[in-house]
């Protein structure tokens, strides 16, 4: 006969590690993410057994979490997960001396057992849908496509496009969920970790360096990200230097906010920057941008901003409809989830979504990885190559055994 299990008796990665295998076992929908400088890890569960779609009116959804994927679907809706359960963990107090409304019944998943569950019940690839979602791109591939993308800028159909690619990672026998999200936690302060299982969609884990979109109180934040490069030394910042190629890349995410912003006749925002940020072990140019709904008498900037932004020129390019339809052209797999967006809405009073970029889709035996690189007029394709191999080792480190 099983034994009773309460929290106070596991540490943080025990309890995580039932958790998920409680619920993913269930089929039940499940998120869990830490935003950038927080030591609060946030636990969502829908237990409806429903998989939702809603259209984009933020502010008359429920509390939740959204995920929308990268192809602007026709009829705008986005997965949605209800927060039935909700709860919060803080990372820096013992579990001991928290009230967290999590209880371990004699049925739930011994210790030993939930990594093997977890593992089982990452939803697979749907093999009857269309093949190239499996595609793994070589470097000749993504090379190849990079000057096609030159090629089309070249001839003043396009200013900017985003290619991107699919790099399939083996995971070993002794793969640990938990561990690779405790380590995502530790390495990556400033980026919103995040983990998510819709049953029949996917099982997804990332670390994204980039807000779409949020809106507290009476204030509406955005940002323009945009440049890579690799980060060096105590103080990377410092010793960061910027291309021509790179400082026009995220001028060109910037215009297109304010592009939107003309659209919909707003004059009265806030921009700073562009100022260098840390993201892991990458640096990008980043401007952020403030609006106040109140005094804009706008309180559904955050849908319709939404709506304009998504996606955007850091994921897509510029034009953005001709951007959309050479990828949808020439690039070889299905990008599903990634550089969609995800986040929650309407929790806490706030609403916080995020491109989801660093991002990999979690099967049984392998992770799906996914990068793009901006590519401009001036772009050498071997750079933007290893742009995209950086951008995979920011998850693709974290799910590898210490041993590999």
């Amino acid at each position: 006969m099983q034994t009773s299990i309460t929290h106070q008796s596991l540490d943080l990665d025990e309890l995580l590690g039932i958790l998920i295998a409680k619920h993913l076992q269930n089929d039940n929908q499940l998120a869990i993410w830490r935003f950038p400088k927080s030591n609060v890890l946030h636990v969502l569960i829908d237990d409806s057994k429903i998989i939702k779609r809603v259209p984009l009116d933020l502010e008359e959804l429920p509390a939740g979490f959204i995920v929308h994927p990268f192809e602007d679907q026709e009829d705008q809706k986005a997965y949605f997960l209800e927060a039935h359960t909700y709860f919060t963990i803080q990372l820096d107090i013992p579990l001991s001396d928290q009230e967290i409304p999590f209880l371990l019944e004699n049925t739930d998943p011994l210790p030993l057992r939930v990594h093997e569950i977890i593992r089982k019940s990452f939803t697979p690839l749907d093999r009857n849908g269309p093949c190239q979602q499996e595609i793994a791109y070589t470097k000749e591939d993504f090379i190849e496509l990079v000057l096609q993308g030159i090629e089309a800028i070249q001839t003043g159909k396009l200013h900017k496009i985003v290619p991107a690619k699919l790099k399939r990672l083996p995971l070993s026998k002794d793969f640990n969920l938990i561990h690779s999200m405790h380590r995502l936690l530790e390495s990556y302060p400033n980026a919103f970790i995040n983990f998510f299982h819709i049953p029949g969609i996917g099982t997804w884990i990332g670390a994204s360096p980039e807000t779409l979109i949020q809106t507290k109180g009476k204030e509406f934040f955005t940002m323009s990200l945009a440049g890579t490069q690799k980060a060096y030394g105590d103080n990377p910042i410092k010793n960061a230097a910027w291309t021509q190629k790179e400082i026009e890349e995220q001028a060109l995410v910037s215009r297109y906010i304010v592009d939107c912003f003309k659209k919909i006749r707003l004059r009265e925002y806030t921009e700073q920057g562009p100022k260098t940020v840390v993201a892991g072990n990458l640096l990008h140019l980043r401007s952020d941008f403030k609006v106040d709904m109140e005094a804009t008498n706008f309180p559904q900037l955050g849908s319709v901003m939404l709506k304009l932004l998504h996606p955007t020129s850091a994921v897509c390019g510029m034009p953005r409809k001709e951007a959309f339809e050479f990828l949808s052209t020439h690039e070889r797999f299905n990008r599903s989830l990634f550089a969609g967006f995800i986040g929650p809405v309407n929790m806490d009073g706030e609403t916080r979504i995020f491109v989801n970029l660093r991002t990999a889709r979690l099967l049984e035996k392998e992770a799906l990885l996914y990068a793009g690189a901006g590519v401009t007029e001036d772009s050498n394709p071997e750079k933007e190559w290893e742009e995209t191999e950086m951008k995979c080792d920011i998850i693709g480190n974290f799910l590898k055994s210490p041993k590999d």
